[in-house]
């Protein structure tokens, strides 16, 4: 399968080196060029490429940058093949993006997402965090493999998504629709937990939209807080303290 990914943090640096190892065509591209994306990134076969030739001819597009980028690469994204799938890894975090007004007032993101970007998407490995994507890959079968939802309203897309996250090294569960894709957003029982595919539906069941936000910060300024404090939070601090708010 052609992909191109936009956005070269943790997680599509390694999206990159993860669906190039499984024998997908790949091209990563960011705004600042080619040439600063790091060899990481490139080490299983995927190809820096300018942002403008990211979304030729693919397949697949998949979009990793904060959610306060979106308006940035929307264009781009509308640029990508009629029938191209969209997969969307971004969550919002109002004191890192700045409040958007609509999700303030309970939009679900991820509906938010398809409108500014004007295309379908299907929302993919935004519910692991960084580290535990970089580091807990795994075969499949492998016991305590680590779930990743997926949600969609395309059930041939959600499929192609669903598949892309088994060849990262993660079983795939399938978490509904986009209108429920806020059962795997910040503040939730499925966020950042590292819940296997056995345990992970009920996890996305016990989400509580209301909570979801408090819970979202406290999370959010905890790691600051550690962040500041020692430079970096371990996966395993960062599962730990997910897991216990809720």
């Amino acid at each position: 399968m052609k992909i191109g990914i936009i956005g070269t943090g943790v997680i599509g640096a390694t999206l990159a080196q993860r669906l190039a190892g499984a024998g997908h065509e790949v091209a990563i591209a960011n705004s600042r060029g080619p040439e600063t994306i790091e060899g990481k990134a490139l080490s299983t076969g995927a190809r820096a490429v300018e942002a403008s030739a990211v979304a030729a001819g693919v397949d697949a597009l998949i979009v990793s940058v904060p959610l306060s980028r979106l308006s940035d690469i929307a264009s781009l994204v509308r640029d990508a093949p009629a029938g191209a799938v969209v997969l969307d890894t971004s969550n919002y975090y109002p004191k890192r993006d700045g409040e958007i007004a609509e999700l303030e007032s309970g939009q679900v993101e991820s509906l938010w997402v398809v409108e500014q970007l004007g295309r379908p998407v299907v929302k993919a490995w935004n519910a692991i965090g960084a580290q535990s994507f970089a580091d807990r890959a795994t075969d499949p079968g492998t016991p305590d493999r680590i779930a990743v939802p997926v949600a969609g309203d395309d059930a041939a897309a959600k499929s192609i998504a669903m598949t892309l996250v088994g060849d990262t090294g993660f079983d795939a569960v399938d978490a509904g629709t986009l209108e429920d894709s806020w059962r795997q957003q910040p503040g939730t029982p499925a966020y950042c937990t590292d819940r296997t595919a056995e345990v992970l539906p009920s996890f996305l069941a016990a989400a509580d939209k209301k909570r979801a936000p408090l819970r979202r910060d406290i999370v959010f300024n905890a790691v600051a807080e550690r962040t500041d404090a020692e430079g970096s939070v371990s996966s395993d601090y960062f599962v730990s303290l997910s897991r216990a708010v809720y």
